[in-house]
C-alpha cells in the first residue's frame, strides 16, 4: 500500500473569490436588515451591489481560479451518490473545493439570489418604489414579482443562509474541518500534488476589470429608473 502524500498549504480559494464571498455575505445581511427596518433607500442600493457581485461571480465561475470555476464543482448524480455513501474515488478530489453537497448549496443560493434581485428589478410596491425594469413586464407579472420578493424570496434566502451556517458548524464540530479559515487566507492543508488555483497578479487584474464591467452594468440598469 502506498503511503499517503504529505500535506502542505495549497491555494484553493483565490483572492477575488474570497472577497466576493464576504462582500456578498455583508450585502445580503445588510439588505435584509434594511428591508426589515424600512430603510428602503439602502435596501435598493444594496440590491444593485448584489446585482454587480452576482454578475461578477457568474463571469468568474468561467475564468477564475481552478476551484472557483463552475466546471470544478458541477457533479454528475452518480458522483453525488458515491459521496453520500462515503465511496468517493481519491482521484475525484471532492474535498478540495466545493463538495457535491456544498456545490448544491452554492448553486441553490446563487439561484435564489439571482431570482430575488431579478424580482426586485421589476417590482412595484405601489407606494414608493418601482424597479428600473418594471416597464418591460406586464402589470400582473410585476405584482407577482413584488409579492415573491417581499415574502417567499426573502425567507428562502434566510433559510438557506441558516442551513449554510449549520453546515459550517457541523463540519467544524463533527468532522473537525474548518471551512472558514480557507475562505479567509485561501489555503487548505492538502496533498502537495493537489493542483492549486491561480491567484497571481494577472488573475487579480482580470477580476478587477470584470468587477468594473459588472459595476458599469449595474449602474446602467440603475439609470433605467429614469
Amino acid at each position: 500500500m502506498s503511503e499517503p502524500s504529505a500535506l502542505s498549504p495549497v491555494r484553493v480559494w483565490d483572492l477575488p473569490t474570497r472577497l466576493f464571498h464576504w462582500s456578498l455575505a455583508a450585502t445580503v445581511t445588510g439588505s435584509l436588515a434594511c428591508a426589515w427596518t424600512d430603510a428602503m433607500t439602502w435596501h435598493v442600493r444594496l440590491g444593485f451591489v448584489a446585482l454587480m457581485l452576482l454578475a461578477f461571480r457568474l463571469l468568474w465561475g468561467m475564468v477564475g481560479g481552478r476551484w472557483s470555476r463552475f466546471a470544478s464543482f458541477v457533479y454528475a448524480p452518480a458522483t453525488l451518490l458515491r459521496y453520500l455513501r462515503g465511496q468517493s474515488r481519491p482521484e475525484e478530489q471532492l474535498d478540495v473545493g466545493h463538495t457535491p453537497t456544498g456545490a448544491l448549496s452554492v448553486f441553490g443560493l446563487l439561484l435564489i439570489l439571482v431570482v430575488q434581485v431579478g424580482t426586485g428589478l421589476v417590482a412595484d410596491d405601489e407606494i414608493a418604489f418601482i424597479g428600473p425594469l418594471n416597464r418591460f413586464v406586464a402589470s400582473e407579472t410585476a405584482l407577482s414579482a413584488t409579492s415573491w420578493h417581499k415574502t417567499y424570496g426573502q425567507w428562502i434566502i434566510v433559510a438557506m443562509v441558516l442551513l449554510h451556517l449549520a453546515a459550517i458548524a457541523w463540519y467544524r464540530l463533527k468532522k473537525r474541518i474548518d471551512l472558514i479559515r480557507p475562505m479567509l487566507d485561501g489555503d487548505k492543508q492538502l496533498p502537495a500534488d493537489t493542483p492549486p488555483s491561480a491567484d497571481g497578479g494577472p488573475q487579480r487584474v482580470l477580476a478587477l476589470v470584470l468587477l468594473l464591467v459588472c459595476g458599469a452594468l449595474a449602474g446602467w440598469v440603475w439609470g433605467l429608473s429614469g
